[in-house]
């Protein structure tokens, strides 16, 4: 099968390995018809994490069954379905408490199993022809009629929307509450979709590109350009000097400042100055242990210097963490199914597996207009 292989910082190609195929009777495997490159793929891509030579990328995926192992009872050969990104076995004292992000059965000796991803377990990725999915009975979730329809905005289920809205979980928001969103990525995007739909009657998003900036708009949020002001100071003038109830950490380790200067704290130390007292703040931006590649000391060893100060002394809370997709996916499937959730918005561009390489590296530069793209692997 073809499949995108990663070669070294900023090299991948697509190339013939062999086929996904069943290795256990709890397996199925899946031919990808959707898979999305999404922003945490680039700390890979740039070579910031241990992710290994001539593994296959890729853990937003959709796709049909095409085969199904012995113990598979629930999920039949043709079946539409989406994968979370998280691998969970369904039975540990994680998963069975919904906690499927942590595993403990899926990859020994941690927490939290993925497809294609650094330190996640041996899981090739699904930016190929063909997944191999564990489990499958438990991570498959099944889609409905309009799957091959909607399929844009059903494979946004694998991690992005899930993601986005467990941003605005862990954040605590409330319908009528304000929200500043930092970073309008495709997560970012996918918490301000979020809070819409949950109701927040003032979504402020900050960012500094253009084009991302625009569907923060359309989406229904309020753009915050922070190469043009300081976002905690424009934020804290439209509430009255108090900062929002709600804010969303949604860039990560690799954030930057207002010059464009790498700041690992720039954007959690802003949330709690732009958050108002007592205030929830949701981070399901990538944080990492370790960071070799960066230039600050402290970032190399996966610190920050934070102002706890100010968090304790205006009593907010934060809450962290990936998202277990599967306690979020089946209701945002839903409101996919009754058009009240579009996630496929963001999309802006439907490209080839061949045209994986070149996808990357404008997806990386963040050029202009590249906000999100779908790879079709059986185009």
């Amino acid at each position: 099968m073809k499949a995108v292989i990663y070669n070294g910082p900023r090299d991948v190609t697509v190339s013939n390995v062999p086929d996904a195929r069943i290795e256990k009777p709890t397996d199925a495997v899946v031919r990808m018809t959707a898979t999305n490159i999404c922003g945490s793929d680039l700390h890979m891509y740039e070579g910031r994490t241990s992710f290994e030579k001539g593994r296959v990328f890729g853990h937003e995926n959709l796709g049909q069954v095409i085969e199904i192992g012995p113990g598979v009872d629930r999920v039949k050969k043709g079946d539409w379905v989406c994968l979370p990104f998280n691998v969970g076995c369904g039975f540990c004292e994680n998963c069975e408490r919904g906690l499927t992000g942590f595993c403990l059965t899926c990859n020994p000796g941690t927490a939290g199993a993925a497809y294609g991803f650094a330190e996640m377990g041996p899981y090739q990725g699904g930016q190929a022809e063909l997944l191999r999915v564990p489990y499958a009975d438990f991570n498959c979730l099944s889609l409905p009629a309009d799957a091959a329809e909607k399929q844009d905005d059903y494979v946004m289920l694998s991690d992005i929307f899930p993601t986005g809205w467990h941003a605005t979980e862990l954040a605590g928001v409330l319908p009528g509450e304000t929200v500043a969103i930092y970073g309008a990525g495709p997560v970012g995007l996918m918490a301000t979709h979020s809070a819409i739909i949950k109701g927040a009657a003032r979504v402020f998003v900050v960012d500094s590109h253009d084009d991302r900036l625009a569907l923060a708009k359309k989406l229904g949020g309020i753009p915050v350009d922070m190469r043009r002001c300081d976002p905690v100071q424009e934020i804290l003038g439209h509430t009255d000097g108090l900062g929002t109830d709600r804010g969303c950490e949604c860039v990560g380790y690799q954030c930057c400042d207002r010059h464009g200067k790498e700041a690992s704290s720039y954007t959690m130390n802003s949330l709690v100055a732009s958050t108002k007292a007592t205030g929830g703040i949701g981070v399901v931006g990538v944080f990492v242990p370790q960071d070799p590649g960066a230039k600050d000391e402290l970032a190399k060893q996966g610190k920050m210097a934070f102002d706890f100060g100010a968090l304790w002394f205006k009593g907010q809370q934060i809450k962290t963490g990936q998202a277990n997709v599967k306690a979020y996916n089946r209701r945002l499937r839903d409101l996919i199914h009754v058009g009240k959730a579009t996630p496929s918005a963001i999309i802006s561009h439907r490209l080839g597996l061949d045209q994986a390489p070149d996808a990357y590296q404008h997806f990386d530069a963040r050029d202009e207009g590249w906000t999100k793209v779908v790879l079709k692997p059986a185009a």
